[in-house]
Formats: structure tokens, C-alpha cells, sequence
């Protein structure tokens, strides 16, 4: 009588069963390597978004100490923009009835 066993170890032992372990193994590598190439993609694109990261907050910084001494220099004019740029912006959100 033959038993599972028997049944799987002469599936195994085919050449239809060595052709399936050499895809698995072949699966394995490719998967491998994708993962690699995406984990190298990843750590690449991180470095961008931190180098760009730091440059836009170089820039807010520069703006911001830019505004800063223009208000310290034309405190009137500074204001007259503020009221200026609220009333616009309440204009616009304002619903229309």
C-alpha cells in the first residue's frame, strides 16, 4: 500500500518536483534582490527629502528674519500690510449670502 509519504517523496524526488524547488530558489533570489533594490531606493529617496527638508527650512528661517526686520524698520507700513492682507483674506472666506 502506499502511504502520503511515499506519494510526496517520489513527487519530490520528479523531475517536475527538482524543476519547482529550482523556482523556488530562483523566486527567492529575484525576491531577494527586489527587496535590496527597494530598500537602497528607500534609504536614497529619505536622503533627498532630508536634504530638501533642510533647505526649505533654511529658507522659511530667511524669510522669516527678512520680515522680522522690515516690521522692526517700517512698523506702519508693517501694519497697514497685516490690516491689508486680513481683509482680503476675510473678503474671501466670508460666504456670500
Amino acid at each position: 500500500m502506499t502511504t502520503p509519504r511515499d506519494v510526496y517523496r517520489d513527487a519530490a524526488n520528479s523531475q517536475a518536483g527538482r524543476d519547482a524547488a529550482a523556482a523556488a530558489r530562483d523566486a527567492a533570489a529575484t525576491a531577494r534582490s527586489v527587496k535590496d533594490d527597494v530598500g537602497e531606493f528607500a534609504a536614497n529617496v529619505s536622503d533627498k527629502a532630508g536634504e530638501h527638508l533642510g533647505r526649505a527650512q533654511d529658507m522659511a528661517v530667511d524669510a522669516y528674519d527678512e520680515v522680522y526686520h522690515y516690521a522692526r524698520r517700517n512698523p506702519l507700513a508693517a501694519i497697514g500690510i497685516a490690516l491689508g492682507v486680513g481683509f482680503l483674506f476675510g473678503a474671501l472666506t466670508t460666504a456670500r449670502r
